[in-house]
């Protein structure tokens, strides 16, 4: 018998046989299941044996807040809650957020279940450094915040972890090519399946790979960290040399290029060192 609260319970990303004994106990003894998908979740534990008669709800981004509420409703009236994502780790770029905020507000019972993860899972056949990494969600659909959100990360030390979806991920990999140039770029997907594979290269490389043999299903992207020839450069020292012999434009941009950094503050800079 479940004690009554929330239960963060992982799923199998691709194999069944990934989940965990005591996951199995909580998804079958929980009062209550909570989900993105009901015909998705309903399906998985037809699949594993479970009961699949039990009371699902729809917990999903739109109404993660209401849901929520709900949810917190039940737990005070002593049921047990397992929150399930489509598949992996609940709340890694899927709601549950706000609901473990809320439980824990209120003092109620917040219980974990790890498992699979596919981020963890990625990084681990990446061959990419591992000891420090920064997980950066969906990466954006429109162009400009791809750019931007590129631009924002390139020069942090540590590898960089993405998911993106199939139908997007070449023109990724050419946004990539422009912001990250020859570093080295691990792309995994259907991670635990049959077909599991991860492919490294440049983006350039990737992009040639992927063109002849288009891919399927969502997709873990990781950027390898900056090496010892990409250090950031010092500003002032770089529009020193350049306005030695260019124009005061010229040598922004060049720079702004160079250094990621926004023109205006660039622009400021070089004013001032005109003027020096």
């Amino acid at each position: 018998m479940l004690r009554n609260g929330l239960y963060i319970v992982a799923t199998p990303i691709g194999n069944l046989e990934d989940i965990s004994k005591r996951a199995m106990q909580v998804l079958n003894e929980a009062d209550v299941i909570a989900c993105e998908d009901t015909r998705v979740s309903k399906k998985l534990f037809v699949m594993l044996g479970l009961n699949s008669k039990k009371p699902f709800i729809c917990y999903e981004d739109h109404r993660e807040e209401q849901e929520s509420l709900k949810i917190a409703e039940m737990i005070l009236e002593g049921k047990s809650v397992a929150l399930i994502s489509d598949a992996g780790s609940p709340l890694i770029s899927d709601p549950g957020y706000k609901l473990v905020r809320l439980c824990k507000q209120n003092k109620l019972n917040v219980f974990v279940i790890p498992g699979v993860s596919a981020v963890i899972s990625a990084l681990q056949i990446s061959g990419l450094p591992t000891n420090r990494f920064m997980f950066l969600g969906f990466i954006p659909n429109k162009e400009k915040a791809k750019h931007d959100l590129f631009e924002e990360v390139k020069n942090i030390a540590s590898t960089l972890v993405f998911y993106e979806t199939a139908p997007r991920l070449l023109d990724t990999l050419k946004e990539m090519e422009k912001i990250f140039g020859l570093r080295e770029i691990a792309v995994a997907r259907e991670i635990t399946k049959v077909f599991e594979e991860c492919v490294n290269g440049t983006a350039e490389e990737l992009y040639a790979h992927f063109s002849q043999k288009p891919v399927k299903g969502e997709i873990v992207l990781m950027v390898a960290p900056p090496d010892e020839k990409e250090k950031i450069f010092d500003v002032r020292d770089e529009l020193q040399k350049r306005l030695n012999n260019m124009s005061l434009k010229d040598a922004v941009k060049e720079v702004a290029d160079l250094t990621g950094q926004k023109k205006n503050d660039i622009y400021a800079l070089a004013l001032e060192l005109k003027n020096e």
